[in-house]
């Protein structure tokens, strides 16, 4: 009797791995809040990153080294070297280095940092703060020094932004502007729903301020769609429409997927059944509506494609093709302290029939990442099962990400790498 009383204790549920993302969030979001909002949202930072990202240019190698002291999480430094691959006396090799200060670990928006280059501008420095309480901030970029300076920027630009949840509204100015300079830059971001609309302002054209006010050139337009949390665990969908300087025409489409496969690892315990993977798509078509003939070497209309597929936390592959080339990526990640990433690019250039190759090499310890246990309640367990989790906390004494989180919103658990970026537009 005491036999059939008793209850054999149920098994554990099974988990998959949730590997980190190569690179997230992106060092390109590092500086967000020095850019007008209009040229990050609609998805076009998820784009950029897609199609520029482990790309090497063809015949060319570039070496990433990005470092943070143990003793001070506050500071950081990035630099890199690239040149061709065959050292030719029309290209040089480029070098620079970033130094950065940032008030907050997990707030980019408050930061300095000074950078220094073989290039032009020799010495750099940027400025950002941000007060989240009241939503205002204000950025600077001076060129210290500079071998030359052909426009007003290059004299420095200020700016001044708002920035909520639903709203993102901003001015750039150059320090001494003229009359006819004022102001650099205006914009105007909302977003409702899942609907973001904008407007930006930069007068390139016109002798006065009526003139640039009605000239459409230096206006543009744009409207987006998007869902998601922009946590890499969610999946993601972003639609966007715009009419930039009133003469090109630009619909772009991106889509970061979030899938799970079974796999069968003699490394990992029993209860591990699968492993996450992240793919990401992306499209953008761009095409002159004015009447204006533009010369021989540019074309009316053109579009690039790409694709990448992480399958786990080594291997990185993607692919792009346009219009004249195209480009198929391969990048191997060693998550050692520092990490070590190595990258290969082929191009085939269909014009001339000849493909090229580049290379890269990256060293890194700024962003901290591991491989995660997550319950796979949407394709392997019910949500039922997720009270199987808190015991698991006891015996591994971590608890394991749970996909009812992901889906609320709750992202407090997760480490900080698999978090969105944030609210503010």
């Amino acid at each position: 009797m005491g036999n059939w009383a008793s209850k054999e204790p149920e098994p554990p549920p099974p988990l998959v791995l949730v590997p980190p993302l190569f690179d997230f969030p992106p060092l390109a979001a590092r500086t967000r809040a020095l850019e007008s909002s209009y040229d990050i949202l609609f998805g076009k930072l998820a784009l950029r990153c897609l199609f520029e990202d482990y790309f090497d240019e063809a015949r060319h190698f570039s070496t990433r080294i990005m470092l943070k002291p143990i003793d001070d999480p506050h500071v950081d430094l990035v630099a890199t070297v690239s040149g061709p691959l065959d050292h030719k006396p029309e290209e040089t090799i480029v070098g620079n280095a970033v130094f950065r200060w940032q008030s907050d670990v997990d707030d980019p928006h408050t930061f300095m940092d000074l950078f220094v280059s073989n290039s032009d501008p020799v010495l750099q420095m940027r400025s950002s703060a941000y007060y989240p309480k009241f939503g205002f901030g204000a950025f600077g970029i001076l060129p210290v020094i500079s071998k030359r300076r052909t426009s007003p920027e290059g004299y420095g630009v200020m700016g001044l932004r708002y920035g909520s949840e639903k709203l993102s509204v901003g001015v750039t100015m150059t320090p001494f502007p003229k009359p006819y300079e004022f102001p650099n830059k205006v914009w105007l971001v909302s977003k409702i729903g899942g609907v973001t609309a904008g407007v930006q302002y930069q007068p390139l054209y016109g002798s006065n301020n009526d003139k640039r006010l009605k000239d459409l050139r230096n206006w543009s337009y744009a409207v987006g769609y998007g869902v998601g949390s922009g946590s890499p665990l969610s999946p993601s969908f972003n639609f966007g429409l715009e009419l930039a300087r009133g003469s090109q025409f630009i619909a772009s489409f991106y889509q970061h997927v979030v899938v799970q496969r079974r796999v069968k690892n003699p490394f990992e315990d029993d209860e591990i059944v699968g492993i996450t993977n992240y793919i990401d798509f992306g499209f953008e078509l761009q095409t002159r509506v004015d009447d204006i003939k533009a010369p021989n070497t540019i074309p009316d209309s053109t579009f690039q494609i790409a694709a990448s597929w992480q399958a786990n936390k080594n291997f990185l592959l993607k692919g792009k093709v346009g219009p004249l080339s195209s480009t198929l990526s391969l990048a191997f990640k060693s998550w050692w302290r520092p990490s070590f990433t190595f990258s290969i690019s082929a191009k085939r250039d269909r014009a001339v029939g000849k493909t090229s190759f580049g290379f890269g090499i990256r060293i890194e310890n700024l962003r901290e990442a591991s491989y995660e246990r997550a319950d796979p309640n949407f394709v392997m367990l019910t949500p039922s099962k997720e009270h199987l989790a808190e015991g698991m906390f006891w015996t591994s004494g971590k608890r394991p990400m749970l996909q009812s989180d992901v889906n609320a919103g709750n992202f407090e658990e997760l480490p900080k790498e698999l978090r969105p970026l944030g609210k503010i537009l």
